[in-house]
């Protein structure tokens, strides 16, 4: 192995002295070619076509660029529950902006095992005018909220997760 080593590095330096990029292993071996960054340019450039005939067939395995908007419905709530938001957005100090499939960003949590916890995120806009709504609205007004304005969220001690989609609803988000 030390052998094959040895000799790796003589012909590699008898290389570099001679200029070649490799030795060549008989005389009448063709010549190495040029290193295509050293050959001059091609004075004819390969003729490029582009084909648009055929990205139809390429188009259908793409994901979707957005999800698409939701279908309609003869009446709301659908089974599952969803209702679509009503009209153009209040004209409110706050914006609760709805989940990418068109879903009301409420989320009840559990926490280490008994802690309930209740997420309302995507709010965009005053967020305390909003925190100060929400106690009104659940009547409680010891209700421990924890309000990051970084993420735009707001957490709220309990479960109250129906309450709070049915107030969004009810105000037009």
């Amino acid at each position: 192995m030390a052998a094959m080593a040895a000799l790796g590095r003589r012909l590699r330096a008898l290389g570099r002295a001679v200029g070649c990029r490799g030795v060549q292993s008989h005389a009448g071996a063709p010549p190495v070619p040029p290193h295509p960054a050293e050959a001059p340019p091609d004075p004819h450039p390969p003729r490029l076509e582009e084909s648009t005939a055929d990205y139809a067939f390429v188009e259908r395995l793409l994901p979707p660029t957005r999800i698409p908007d939701p279908p309609l419905h003869p009446t709301y709530p659908t089974p599952s529950g969803w209702s679509p938001p009503k009209g153009p957005p209040p004209a409110l100090p706050y914006f609760v902006r709805r989940s990418r499939l068109h879903n009301l960003p409420v989320y009840r949590r559990l926490v280490k095992g008994n802690r309930r916890l209740t997420e309302l995120r995507h709010v965009e806009g005053d967020i305390w005018a909003l925190e100060r709504e929400l106690r009104a609205f659940l009547g409680v007004p010891d209700l421990e909220v924890q309000v990051n304005e970084v993420t735009g969220s707001l957490r709220l001690k309990g479960h109250w997760e129906r309450e709070l989609r049915d107030w969004l609803l009810q105000r037009g988000f």
